[in-house]
């Protein structure tokens, strides 16, 4: 916990407090300043709850729940985050089926479509200290949306800046007495820069098969699996309105690291005549960029029954640098369901 002197001002009334206005929320204070709230001690009627920004929920994706509850005296109190109110989450106590309910009303439902594929997700909401009063949330699981697989290739670490050069030492002073001149030495020279060293080079994007078949049914979708050396990713899409981006691209070499700068020569000494001033320390040369990553293979096979909705599939494998890469191979062969 984080504090800073400020002054807090509610309404009309100027709340000073040195030392104690916390940064970043601290709940204890926010419930006794009243710019939070629980509704154990509140006259609670009724609740109700609904998602943002929508009331379906695609695998992998999450949505904000936002619960509203009544009150006796007919005022309206919503949760905080999403809903823009002040009640806290922990005002209700949630249990969830399918989809999981974080402390702050995050909703998330798994990537995998198998654990999702024909269930109902539902939230059952009670107030605490009312828990005569509840609330329902039935979710709809959406496969309409544009889902993302990356398969990228992580890019390349910036090189390591140079050192700056050391300054010069300063000339010994000599004499100005008329009557018994002397020169002023000379400044140091000031040392030079050390070089920025090389980027390291981007790695490659994976190497993917993507398989895709089509799911008969009263609404067909279309079934994905996408595989990698280092993992397995399986999608369900509903070709009106859905699609699948899988991006096999490499990763940018890392920045070359700047070149240190020269030390600066140091000031001749006081005399007579003064002395010179030493040189300045050479700059140290930038490192080079990292080599870029290259494009990943990308292979797809497709089942007749699926081919039309190609275009449902988008396919990225470019460098690290932009270039594009080997260009996919698609394959039209039998696919069988794929779970």
């Amino acid at each position: 916990m984080k504090f800073k002197s400020s002054v807090v001002r509610i309404g009309q009334i100027g709340l000073v407090f040195l030392g104690v206005t916390v940064l970043g929320g601290c709940t204890a204070l926010e419930v006794g300043l009243g710019l939070r709230m629980r509704l154990d001690k509140v006259p609670v009627t009724a609740v109700s709850a609904t998602l943002s920004p929508d009331p379906g929920l695609a695998p992998g994706k999450s949505a904000r729940l936002i619960v509203t509850a009544a009150t006796s005296d007919a005022k309206q109190l919503v949760t905080v985050g999403a809903g823009h109110g002040n009640v806290l989450f922990d005002s209700f106590t949630i249990a969830a089926t399918t989809v999981t309910v974080s402390k702050k009303g995050v909703v998330s439902l798994t990537a995998d479509p198998r654990v999702s594929e024909g269930a109902s997700p539902h939230i059952h909401i009670v107030v605490v200290g009312h828990p005569d009063v509840t609330a329902d949330l039935d979710i709809a699981i959406r496969y309409d949306v544009a889902f993302l697989a990356n398969f990228l290739g992580k890019p390349g670490f910036k090189g390591a800046d140079g050192f700056d050069g050391l300054a010069g030492s300063r000339g010994t002073d000599g004499s100005t007495d008329p009557n018994n001149q002397s020169a002023g030495g000379q400044g140091g020279d000031g040392t030079s820069g050390g070089d920025g060293s090389n980027g390291d080079p981007g790695q490659p994007g994976e190497a993917v098969h993507v398989w895709m078949t089509l799911k008969a049914d009263d609404r067909p979708l279309l079934q994905v699996r996408a595989v990698s050396k280092t993992r397995t990713q399986l999608f369900l899409i509903d070709p009106n309105g859905g699609s699948l981006t899988i991006n096999a691209s490499g990763g940018a070499g890392g920045a070359g690291g700047s070149g240190g700068r020269g030390g600066r020569g140091g000031s001749g000494g006081n005399g007579f005549p003064p002395g010179f001033s030493g040189q300045d320390g050479r700059n140290g040369f930038d490192g080079l960029a990292g080599p870029d990553g290259a494009a990943g293979n990308l292979v797809v096979s497709v089942d007749s029954q699926a081919q039309a909705y190609l275009d449902k599939l988008q396919l990225i494998n470019k460098s690290g640098g932009g270039t594009k890469g080997p260009k996919p191979e698609i394959r039209i062969e039998p696919v069988a369901p794929l779970w």
